[in-house]
Order: C-alpha cells, then structure tokens, then sequence
C-alpha cells in the first residue's frame, strides 16, 4: 500500500484526489496540509508542510506556486518523492525542481490526464507523416472564463511535441490580427478560446490538400487530472532520485 501526502488537501482538485483514493486499494492518503482546515478529512491536516510529521512514501501536490519552495525544500530534505501539479511556477522555481530532482524523485507533467499524454504520442508519429507532406498545423484550446494564461500549458505542450518530431524547425504563431500576411509553411497556430465553465478542450488539426485529419481531446470534468496524479503517484513511490512526467507512467 503506498502512502500519500496530499499537499492542497482542501482545495478543489484536493478534494477530488481524496475521493478517488477512497475507492483505489493500492494507495491511501496518511496526512493532509492546506492553509484552511475547515473541511473534515478522515486523515490528520496540516497548516503547513513543515508542520506534517507523517511517514509517508510519497507526495501529491495540487495546491499554488506559492507553497512549492517550501514543498521542495521539504521533500529535498526526506528525499520523499514528490508529484508536482501546481501551475504558475517562476523561472526560479522551476531551477529548483531540476536541483531537487538531483536529491528525490520528482514527477512534473503540463497535464496529468492520460489521455492527453497519450496524445502527445500520438502527435509526434502524426507529425513525422503529414508535416512533411504540406500539411498545416493548428491548435485550438478552450477552457473556463477563471482562467488566467493564454494559451495554456497543454496546448504549448502539444506544439513542442510535434516540433520536437520535426527537429524543432516551426515557429509558434499566437495572433495573426496583429500582421496581415499568409501563414507561413513552418508555423504552428496557436488559438485560445475562454467561456462558461469548460474544463478543458484541445483540438489539433492537420491541413492539407481536400482534407484535414482533426485530433481531440476534451476534459468533462477535473477527474482526469486527478486520476493521472494517483497512477503517477503509485508509480513513483520508491523510484530513484530524478526527473520524471507522464509519459513514464504510460508505457508505450
């Protein structure tokens, strides 16, 4: 059985966590930490990592880029394994997930759903195939009217994913209002779109000649992420020191 710290426990994608180690025998969630400890919890919480006495085999963190550098330093010093969710990260803070990574295992992913990491594959073998034979490509993200970067984090991993299949030879393009010209050849186009309550939508098409082959991910609902953060936090207990992400814990 591995045994988890749930960094952000209160928080919404904590909660959701919690729910499904309830129903997930290989794992349980031994301790808690999150600034607001109003929600009863069937495990000890904790107001802040430092405070969290718990033996434990490895960390989940959903909670903000504020309280990584001290989940780092935490982490660092147990060399306990940690799955970093958190978004926002600075410049800085992501040095120091490559330094922490030298002491404990830890696992960073710009999306925790499998499915999308499954596509990041998939993009790449699509890539080698259609870009070379002229055909265009675009992505196009949506997500919920709360969110705050454009584009997200995803959908610059889907671009970097195809670029990478093709030696990195296309350049990203965010805004065609701002110059009346034709795409060029090697571009990938970035689009996003913001509404409602969607959770998450990305969809990327290749264009070619009298046809374009689309392909589509979409999020109904928070669970998704969750669920990749538990099978990566199953998968990490007990690994060596270094950096991880998802496309470990998926097996291709």
């Amino acid at each position: 059985m591995v045994r988890a710290i749930m960094h952000g426990c209160n928080g919404r994608m904590g909660r959701v966590i919690t729910g499904l180690i309830k129903e997930d025998e290989a794992i349980e969630i031994v301790a808690g930490v999150d600034t607001f400890t109003g929600i009863a919890n069937d495990y000890p919480v904790f107001e802040s990592i430092g405070a969290c006495d718990a033996e434990a085999d490895v960390v989940i963190d959903f909670s903000n880029a504020g309280a990584v550098d001290a989940l780092l330093d935490y982490c660092t010093a147990k060399k306990l394994p940690v799955v970093l969710c958190s978004t926002g990260l600075s410049d800085e803070q992501l040095k120091k997930v490559e330094e922490s990574a030298k002491e404990t295992a830890v696992l960073k992913s710009a999306n925790m759903s499998m499915g999308i990491n499954l596509l990041l594959k998939l993009l790449k073998d699509a890539a080698k195939v259609l870009a070379p034979a002229g055909y265009d490509v675009e992505i196009v993200e949506k997500h919920h009217n709360q969110k705050l970067d454009a584009p997200s984090g995803t959908a610059i991993a889907l671009a970097d994913s195809i670029n990478e299949a093709m030696d990195h030879n296309f350049e990203y393009t965010y805004d065609r209002s701002t110059e009346r010209k034709k795409r060029g050849a090697k571009e990938i186009g970035i689009s996003a779109v913001r509404g409602g309550t969607i959770v998450g939508e990305h969809e990327v098409l290749f264009a070619g000649m009298d046809e374009v082959i689309e392909f589509k991910h979409t999020a109904f609902s928070r669970g998704v992420f969750g669920k990749g953060a538990v099978e990566a936090a199953k998968f990490l207990a007990g690994k060596p020191a270094g950096r991880y992400d998802m496309s470990d814990v998926i097996q291709f």
